[in-house]
């Protein structure tokens, strides 16, 4: 069962191109086969390099609808799958005391008091769906194991009701910043993409497309120091956001070239750690960038 959002690798590369998100040839292309294919598509890479975007250009591509699971340190059953109205079942319970317990328990377990949470809800959507869990790698390992029925068959099953099966398959991206290993399990699940800090030349027609009012020489050094910046072994290197908003950053002070004053005055926007920003300031040469 395919979602069958783009006809060919040009046609996602030149689709995400008009929302603003400008593909690499590998990211069209695996993105064209987890669409083909039906397969969720897993994306690691550093923070800030466009995975999250991706699936929203891809909402926004294929005039979906977006549900977002977010992961983090607790998230569970509840907060992902369903969860039942405690309170409106009590209050059922409390209105029907003439009835028997079988009677009353067939009640409170039917659909109007099921709350269904992102994974449910993307199942169940009968409208085209980007279903985005992101940040897998910051959930406990507990919450893979829900994940494996969803991905394997994109169906869910709720004890009470029974199975609930996707009759349109929703298009599924994971995004993991590798901050633990992802279980075998899941990855098989998966078609996998790794975006990393992109080449000189594409960053340049990022910050060019995404800070359309700034010189193309500007620009231009403003990626060769960051590309600087990221050969450092610093605690976090610059990723393609901050480039951008240290690019708008330039353009709000009217800088139209960059000095040792500039760099060093700005350096916390694209910079996030003292230690950082201190090891730049002492190895930073614009004379040799």
């Amino acid at each position: 069962m395919t979602t069958g959002f783009f006809s060919s690798v040009d046609d996602v590369a030149e689709r995400l191109a008009a929302t603003g998100y400008l593909a690499s040839p590998a990211v069209a292309t695996t993105v064209f086969l987890a669409d083909r294919l039906g397969k969720p598509l897993l994306v690691e890479g550093p923070a800030g390099v466009g995975k999250t975007e991706l699936a929203k250009a891809v909402t926004e591509v294929a005039g979906a609808r977006l549900v977002r699971l977010q992961c983090y340190e607790g998230v569970d059953e509840s907060r992902a799958l369903y969860e039942w109205n405690h309170a409106k079942q009590l209050l059922r319970i409390t209105a029907g005391r003439g009835e028997s317990w079988d009677e009353t328990r067939t009640d409170i377990f039917g659909e109007e008091f099921l709350l269904p949470r992102p994974l449910l809800t993307a199942i169940r959507s009968e409208e085209p769906t980007v279903l985005l869990i992101d940040e897998t790698d910051k959930a406990d390992v507990e919450v893979e194991g829900l994940l494996l029925e969803v991905l394997s068959d994109f169906q869910i099953t709720v004890p009470e009701l029974g199975t609930i099966t996707a009759s349109r398959r929703p298009f599924t991206v994971l995004t993991s910043n590798a901050s633990r290993e992802l279980s075998e399990a899941l990855r098989r699940r998966c078609l996998f993409l790794h975006i990393g800090f992109p080449e000189e030349g594409l960053e340049r027609r990022i910050v060019r497309l995404k800070v359309p009012g700034l010189d193309s020489a500007l620009a231009a050094s403003v990626v060769r120091v960051v590309g600087a910046l990221r050969a450092m072994e610093l605690r976090k290197a610059p990723s393609v956001s901050e480039t951008i908003d240290w690019a708008r950053t330039l353009l709000a002070l009217g800088a139209d070239r960059l000095d040792e004053r500039i760099v060093r005055e700005t350096l916390g926007v694209l910079l996030k750690h003292q230690a950082d920003i201190v090891k730049a300031a002492a190895e930073l040469d614009l004379d040799t960038v």
